[in-house]
């Protein structure tokens, strides 16, 4: 069928996953901001209710990730290759973390900020906000990680990341010109929509696919940072953007000139 199922495949697979996208983050947010009080007995409340349902949708993001994937190295290759069941415990196992932890941030955010003097409304804007975040991330998460086992299962090589069709940061734009190899997890950052997307055959297609998308991602720094290359190469993009290694996330992508804390930035009281 060559580009024209997969270009159905995808267009399905946007569809379905921009409805569970907008679905999951309307529910959850509706149910946080409907609460009567935001005290640990709120939260204890509000996990239960949210977390089954969010649980639940991270598995269809998996599952629906997979099949798309799937018939879309099928039909690039040639092969069949069977689905991979998505297990139930996807959330602890994207990030090694127990859900009920992670979902409990968005009320620690409200109170640290309350303790700092914030007004109840900035305090539970901030908790709206780290849930919205990890939602997500967690969906993101959910993708990343079924990509990688359909396309090592599917027998793809390399991958590039897809920018979404509205409005895409610089450092996905910048990062979509790449190519990535398979056993890799595609790096994300926080409020990231990008998607894997298998890259046909099995030849090394080289770092840069995109020699275009890179030239105007580099003419854009120009403007704003006051730097030319005609030759579409400086600043060297490997400098600016990099992946870190986030402790639940995995890869991260990043710039270079950002900094995290880390253990030894932690003074004792």
């Amino acid at each position: 069928m060559g580009e024209a199922l997969q270009a159905a495949l995808t267009e399905r697979y946007d569809a379905l996953t921009g409805s569970l996208r907008e679905r999951i983050l309307t529910f959850v947010l509706s149910a946080f901001d409907g609460l009567p009080a935001y005290r640990d007995a709120d939260a204890d409340g509000f996990l239960e209710r949210v977390l089954p349902v969010v649980l639940g949708v991270q598995q269809q993001m998996g599952q629906v990730t997979d099949a798309y994937l799937t018939a879309m190295i099928a039909d690039m290759l040639g092969t069949t290759t069977a689905t991979a069941p998505v297990t139930s415990a996807v959330s602890e196992q994207l990030r090694g973390v127990p859900p009920t932890e992670v979902y409990r941030r968005p009320f620690v955010q409200v109170w640290t900020a309350l303790s700092r003097g914030h007004d109840p409304a900035d305090a539970i804007g901030q908790g709206r906000t780290r849930l919205l975040s990890i939602t997500e991330t967690d969906l993101q998460l959910a993708r990343t990680h079924s990509a990688r086992g359909a396309m090592e299962r599917g027998g793809a090589r390399y991958f590039r990341r897809r920018l979404t069709s509205g409005k895409n940061c610089a450092l996905c734009t910048i990062a979509s010109t790449q190519r990535y190899r398979v056993e890799n997890l595609m790096p994300i950052h926080p409020g990231c929509h990008c998607k894997p997307e298998p890259l046909p055959g099995n030849r090394d297609p080289g770092h840069v696919i995109d020699e275009q998308l890179l030239k105007d991602a580099h003419d854009a720094i120009t403007r704003d940072l006051g730097e030319s290359d005609r030759g579409g190469r400086a600043p060297d993009y490997r400098q600016v953007i990099i992946t870190r290694e986030h402790g639940e996330y995995g890869p991260l992508l990043a710039a270079r000139r950002n900094n995290f804390t880390g253990p030894d930035d932690i003074r004792p009281a």
